[in-house]
């Protein structure tokens, strides 16, 4: 009987799964060197990947409350952005949930003012709820003496595990990215 339970639990989940809604919401100013990481992980999974009608990409400056709607209208969101002041080397990739940074400064904390559960709070406000959790990359410059384009060698080279690390996120949560070569074979 506990087998049937399973089975019916499993079934029950993935029709879940169908029906959710997944937004990818990434931070960041690609004209200050790493604080273009954002922005550099929406351009690859555009380029890389066949995104299912379930999931939206934002390519955001900052994470503001203009992002309300999305918090209504999705039931996962995953941000990625650069962190700063974790102590690790630049290209170190973090996972948080939005209560890990919700109150931190420095290390964990994102280089932006509002914080993912900074929007969950003032969504639950207005009657809304979400899932979510924080990808972050440490940075090694954000802050050029004039606006330069691209990420610092030590960022750029860790890029694809940031992105696999937002594949695999969505991959636990039901929702499967399709690199678009595979998806064409």
């Amino acid at each position: 009987m506990s087998g049937k339970a399973s089975a019916q639990h499993i079934s029950r989940g993935e029709a879940d799964v169908r029906d959710a809604k997944c937004a990818i919401i990434c931070v960041g100013n690609k004209l200050m060197l790493d604080e273009g990481i954002g922005p550099a992980v929406y351009e690859a999974l555009i380029e890389r990947y066949e995104i299912p009608d379930n999931v939206s990409c934002f390519d955001v400056g900052c994470m503001s409350l203009d992002m309300l709607p999305v918090v209504r209208d999705y039931d996962f969101i995953v941000t990625v952005d650069a962190v700063d002041g974790t102590g690790e080397a630049p290209g170190t990739v973090f996972r948080f949930s939005p209560d890990d940074v919700a109150r931190h400064t420095g290390a964990m904390a994102s280089l932006h003012d509002m914080k993912l559960i900074d929007l969950f709070d003032s969504a639950a406000l207005l009657g809304y709820e979400a899932r979510g959790v924080c990808l972050g990359m440490q940075v090694l410059n954000m802050e050029p003496a004039e606006y330069t384009i691209g990420l610092t060698e030590p960022v750029y080279d860790a890029l694809p595990l940031l992105i696999e690390t937002v594949e695999a996120e969505l991959y636990r949560e039901g929702f499967i990215l399709r690199k678009k070569d595979e998806a064409s074979a």
